[in-house]
């Protein structure tokens, strides 16, 4: 039999312009060229990046790290991300994006509008490596850090930025700082094994959940079910699904944020962001359903993101909304099962906060 070969992890760009922000800073403070920067990423643990070029120009050095997708490249694969840090007279860190790295022009964004499209992990990140170079030198003296990649306006035309209203360039993002593999044969195979890890511990109910923030949201929601029961199914909905029918599992609850479950409430059962892009029209209906007014199914319609949408419901405390969403979940999850089980269906937003739950069974 042939043996499976471990798929190799990336780093995200956020995880890129940390290290190279750390290398310039270190340049910067003692003129010394750096070869390599190794930084502490989100995940939990150490990675050492290669810097590619480090130049002094006046009194600014920049670091040029090539960002690896590992074996699940995307768009930025092979981008050279770039960071320039310079000495200012004011105390404290400035950050902002450069050439290639786009600016938001939209709301519903964890960017405010006119800002660099730096999201909130890598920015933390950036900060703290920055703040620990600093103390480590005994330096107290400001700096301004630009994040740049040269190629970033191209790339971007390759991903959803402009539907977003993200202008110019790419995003540097990334919540763990790890590029993990999801859409291979083999992390399916993880899948499946996590299943049966289930099953064999005994577990009659399983909460499957689409990313690591809401598998967090998971185990509070249900603190008395042990840690097998939580399966990451990335993208793969329907496979999931139908992977706990087939091995017995006869209570199944999903666990998710608004952009993925958006997806899934219309049955689109793969949510990966370049399978299927958020159906509007669909969310305006489903806003129309649960009484929201005239303008605002307008205002869904017009939205410039799935959790955008889900702002605009908690501003007017139209929680019916989430319950509708998560109704329409239950009964495309059964629909691609065949029934079989009961689904329960629970919504958070990005920051952990409850949205709404629902549940349906079928048994025929």
């Amino acid at each position: 039999m042939e043996k499976e070969t471990k798929l190799r992890e990336g780093y995200t760009t956020g995880a890129c312009a940390t290290a190279a922000t750390k290398a310039a800073l270190i340049a910067l403070i003692t003129g010394e060229i750096q070869t390599e920067s190794t930084i502490y990423l989100p995940v939990g643990r150490f990675a050492t990046f290669s810097i590619e070029s480090c130049d002094t120009t006046g009194g600014s050095v920049t670091a040029k790290v090539i960002k690896d997708g590992g074996d699940d490249p995307d768009a930025t694969h092979g981008a050279a991300i770039l960071a320039t840090v310079t000495w200012q007279e004011q105390s404290g860190i400035v950050l902002d994006g450069g050439i290639g790295v786009g600016r938001v022009t939209k709301e519903g964004l964890p960017v405010a509008v006119g800002e660099a499209a730096i999201n909130p992990v890598p920015r933390q990140m950036i900060h703290e490596a920055a703040e620990e170079v600093l103390r480590h030198y005994h330096v107290d003296k400001g700096i301004q850090i630009i994040i740049s990649v040269p190629d970033g306006e191209e790339i971007a035309k390759k991903t959803l930025n402009g539907r977003l209203g993200i202008l110019g360039g790419i995003s540097i993002l990334g919540t763990r700082g790890i590029v993990v593999p999801f859409s291979t044969a083999a992390y399916k195979a993880s899948i499946v094994q996590a299943i049966r890890v289930a099953r064999a511990s005994g577990c009659e109910h399983v909460v499957i959940t689409t990313g690591g923030r809401s598998e967090k949201c998971a185990m509070k929601q249900f603190p008395s079910l042990p840690e097998e029961a939580f399966i990451e199914m990335g993208d793969f909905v329907g496979f999931t699904l139908k992977q706990c029918k087939k091995q017995g599992v006869k209570k199944i609850s999903m666990v998710g944020m608004m952009g993925k479950f958006s997806k899934v409430a219309q049955g689109i059962m793969m949510v990966h962001s370049k399978s299927a892009p958020v159906d509007f029209s669909f969310l305006a209906q489903m806003a129309g359903e649960s009484g929201a007014s005239d303008e605002l199914i307008e205002n869904v319609r017009q939205a410039n993101t799935a959790s955008h949408v889900g702002e605009m419901m908690q501003a007017q405390e139209n929680l019916k909304f989430f319950e509708t969403l998560c109704t329409y979940c239950c009964h495309a999850a059964l629909e691609e099962i065949g029934g079989g089980a009961e689904i329960d269906t629970s919504l958070y937003t990005m920051k952990g906060e409850f949205l709404g739950k629902a549940v349906q069974s079928r048994w025929d």
